[in-house]
């Protein structure tokens, strides 16, 4: 064969008969496809068009197909010729054909006719797959102590791609890289191929798997040392994170529970985890944690708006460790027009039980809306928990004095004192929460929920006998690889013999606004007072909402849209149920989902719209 005297440019290169993830995976491997656009002698042409078939070949094997009929075509000028015939690759023993003659060097008047006449070539590779190969055989094997670990046992069942069915080479490679990586997460440094193997043969368009492991004795957990550059705390209270025992078995998972611990603290900007099985002795691996101190104080501030609250300002200082003890400090200012609210706490770790904080806090606020002027102290004590992976604890005592009075109970006469109702309360509480998700920031497949029990005894530190009961919980299910559906619901009760009046506000239900009822303002739904047309809510006695909502996103998935319909009602007696409906965008920021919502009350067709803006994790 010798190459077309004038020259030619790739303009396309089609490939047919096969489905998306084939299709790409040849593209990728074509050295055609790279030469498009590009200006070619008739010999690299022709060199390019005989090597795409081996490229098309090779690149379906590890789709366990390995006798391809593949045809290629050139079409140039309206003219299609077909470059190869249509064969399956040659059995072995096929003799090779001679080489090619090389082609006799252009000449000066060749070359300047080639680049007067170059004009675009379109090629055309189809495929048919045929029959795929299949695995015949599998022999599968772990010799040693892991030969009788339950867990690679487990992986050796759930080898695939199994007999019967097609050689698919990225099953096969995952499947073999799962127990080898299985096998060093559970201790046996000492593992390696025994024999490693398959056989195709492409006749019987059969494949035999031979895959054996030795894996030698299993390791136990040696030593733990850690190394703090600069040190900040005491070796004890790092120490106590060390869950297991030294000489029990060893377990990747353990290293991965420290590093989560760890991590939790927030002492610490790095968290370097390392086993030196090469320094084992008596089979004791030792592990070393060195650990980079975080910067000791973080300085937050940021700006805020609300229709209720006015425009405010929020600044904040938290000291992540105090002392070589590792206790904690936050003070936090958030100042607003119509609202201002002053938190200082302060934390210990803790360990018994269960991992989590002894925290002490105390808070400060002041509200003075258009129908309210209310403020408070609460002094709370607290002890959190971490009962496993799912499950957390919150244990706490709180003291609240607070003072209160409506506007719409007033008068108008500026000359009138404000009658202020006032409330102590002593009361403990217990919260838990529960999140089993896939995700954090973007859940697919989740579930999550709060109950809290809280109480007080009139006499023993309460101005009246109260139970309250609280319950919310989320589920997320993903619909196809763009859309997901999120389904949210709430219930409260509270236990008083009085009026709900005598509750002061922070310890009553409210329901309206975002995370509530969308299209409805904060706090707007339930019992209210004042004159027809300028009615105040008050808070009720209970609460019940719930919320459905369908997301769509478009493209790569970084932008959506979402459609919702939110309901419910905070109620004494009766309820007042309100429904809202409305719409939002969604953007996945790297922080977390950015949610803007607009909604609209059906109850009152006269009500404005309502806008709701957030941003962060949905659990």
């Amino acid at each position: 064969m010798a190459g077309a005297a004038h020259a030619a440019k790739v303009e396309r290169v089609d490939i047919r008969g096969l489905d998306e993830t084939m299709t790409t995976n040849v593209q990728v491997s074509l050295s055609i496809v790279d030469a498009i656009g590009k200006e070619l002698s008739g010999r690299r042409m022709a060199y390019l068009l005989r090597e795409a078939e081996n490229e098309t070949r090779e690149a379906l094997e590890p789709f366990g197909y390995y006798s391809p009929r593949i045809t290629i075509e050139r079409t140039r000028d309206g003219v299609t010729t077909v470059v190869n015939a249509a064969t399956p690759a040659a059995a072995p023993g096929t003799p090779t054909p001679a080489p090619l003659a090389p082609l006799a060097p252009e000449d000066p008047t060749q070359a300047t006719e080639r680049r007067a006449n170059t004009s675009p070539v379109l090629v055309t590779i189809t495929v048919d797959l045929g029959t795929p190969v299949t695995v015949r055989q599998s022999d599968l094997a772990i010799d040693g102590e892991g030969g009788e670990d339950k867990y690679l046992l487990q992986d050796l069942e759930d080898f695939v791609p199994r007999e019967g069915e097609v050689f698919d080479h990225e099953l096969y490679e995952a499947s073999k890289a799962r127990i080898t990586r299985r096998l060093a997460e559970r201790g046996y440094f000492d593992a390696d191929f025994a024999a490693r193997r398959v056989e195709v043969t492409r006749a019987d368009n059969a494949a035999d798997i031979h895959l054996a492991w030795t894996s030698g004795e299993r390791y136990d957990m040696g030593p733990t040392t850690f190394v703090q550059n600069p040190r900040i705390l005491r070796e004890s209270l790092l120490t106590r994170q060390v869950y297991w025992e030294e000489g029990s078995y060893y377990h990747q998972g353990k290293l991965d529970r420290l590093r989560d611990s760890l991590a939790r603290l927030d002492y610490f900007a790095g968290i370097d985890i390392e086993p030196h099985p090469d320094e084992a002795q008596d089979g004791r691996v030792p592990v070393t944690v060195t650990l980079t101190p975080a910067k000791r104080t973080i300085y937050t501030a940021g700006l805020s708006y609300g229709t209720d609250s006015g425009a405010g300002v929020r600044l904040g200082m938290e000291r992540r460790y105090l002392n070589d003890r590792g206790h904690k400090a936050l003070a936090q200012l958030d100042w607003a027009q119509r609202r201002k609210t002053f938190t200082m706490q302060y934390r210990i770790p803790a360990f018994a039980w269960a991992d989590g904080w002894y925290t002490a806090t105390a808070q400060f606020a002041d509200e003075q809306t258009d129908y309210i002027d209310t403020r408070r102290i609460e002094l709370i004590a607290s002890r959190s928990g971490e009962i496993n992976d799912q499950w957390t604890v919150v244990a706490s005592v709180h003291g609240l004095r607070e003072r209160w009075a409506y506007e719409a109970e007033e008068d108008d006469d500026p000359a009138t004192p404000t009658q202020y109702q006032y409330g102590t309360f002593l009361y403990p509480s217990l919260r838990a929460e529960y999140v089993d998700a896939d995700d954090r920031l973007y859940p697919r497949d989740a579930l999550g929920g709060t109950a809290m029990l809280r109480g007080g005894v009139e006499g023993a530190g309460s101005d009246v006998s109260f139970a309250q009961v609280h319950v919310t919980a989320r589920w997320y299910r993903g619909l196809g690889d763009k859309s997901r559906l999120i389904t949210r619901g709430e219930v409260g009760h509270t236990f008083v013999d009085d009026e709900i009046a005598t509750m002061p506000p922070s310890l009553r239900f409210h329901a309206g606004g975002d995370r509530s009822i969308r299209g409805y303002a904060w706090r707007e739904v339930g019992p209210r007072i004042g004159e027809e047309g300028d009615e105040f809510p008050v808070g009720a006695r209970n609460v019940v909402t719930g919320s459905v909502e369908y997301e769509q996103y478009f493209g790569k998935g970084e932008w959506g849209a979402a459609a919702f319909v939110d309901g419910g009602s905070a109620f004494d007696d009766a309820v007042d149920w309100r429904t809202g409906v409305g719409v939002g965008l969604r953007w996945r920021s790297p922080v977390g989902p950015l949610r803007l919502d607009i909604a609209h009350g059906l109850d009152d067709p006269d009500s404005a719209f309502q806008i709701y803006l957030n941003i962060g994790a949905d659990l």
